[in-house]
């Protein structure tokens, strides 16, 4: 073998690597939203990928840290799907109202599914460790997105400048955790539109004349059957 095929051979292992890891990731994170991050094991992930177990341990060298990889990746699609999809649309309540859509989209495709910020809460709450750190990161990350977008719709004079930035922040997210639990535990119908509706007056409580008013068209949302 050449020098030159060198470096190449271990570019393409290195690749292959990744692309292993990152099937392993993605079936340790359908697992997860199904049974929660506490109950990962190198075991139970090595079996719905077909390895063995110590070739799923190569690749993270400890359940915590298949864990941690796990919140990353959900936080990563939360980030695309949620934030990132709309920042095309122009700043202030529309981008904000975007995101909140995108929110209740997402929200409704987990309702079979799970959150992994709503169950890792619940397992990590007092639970001090990386995991746990890694959970309120992403949750820290996403909440200051959200606060941001709010700034910003005061900043284009949709929101009164008077309005308790933090506060409407606060309640968007009790939105959130009331829908994934009348929705996913208890199954009341109407659940979703409900949320859609609060989110709505309460913006309306703090627009501005100037506000752009909502779209008339909705995304298509899951319904609780």
């Amino acid at each position: 073998m050449s020098l030159d095929a060198v470096p190449a051979k271990n570019a393409r292992a290195a690749q292959k690597g990744q692309q292993t890891k990152a099937v392993i990731v993605d079936a340790a994170l359908n697992l997860a939203q199904q049974i929660g991050l506490e109950g990962l094991s190198i075991g139970a992930v090595a079996e719905i990928t077909k390895m063995s177990k110590s070739g799923v341990f190569a690749h993270f060298g400890s359940r915590e840290e298949l864990q941690i990889s796990v919140v990353r990746e959900y936080h990563a699609r939360f980030e695309q799907e949620v934030f990132y999809a709309a920042l095309s649309v122009a700043r202030g309540l529309p981008r904000l109202r975007a995101m909140f859509d995108n929110w209740m989209k997402r929200t409704s495709e987990e309702i079979d599914s799970g959150c992994i910020y709503i169950s890792g809460a619940t397992e990590f709450d007092d639970r001090p460790g990386p995991v746990r750190d890694a959970l309120v990161e992403s949750v820290s990350i996403w909440q200051a997105a959200v606060l941001r977008a709010i700034v910003q719709s005061q900043d284009e004079a949709h929101l009164a400048a008077d309005a308790d930035a933090r506060q409407i922040a606060f309640e968007t997210h009790g939105l959130i955790l009331a829908l994934h639990y009348e929705a996913r535990f208890l199954r009341v119908p109407g659940s979703i539109e409900r949320a859609r509706r609060g989110f709505d007056n309460l913006l309306e409580r703090c627009a501005t004349p100037a506000a752009p008013r909502p779209a008339a068209t909705k995304l298509p949302l899951k319904r609780v059957r």
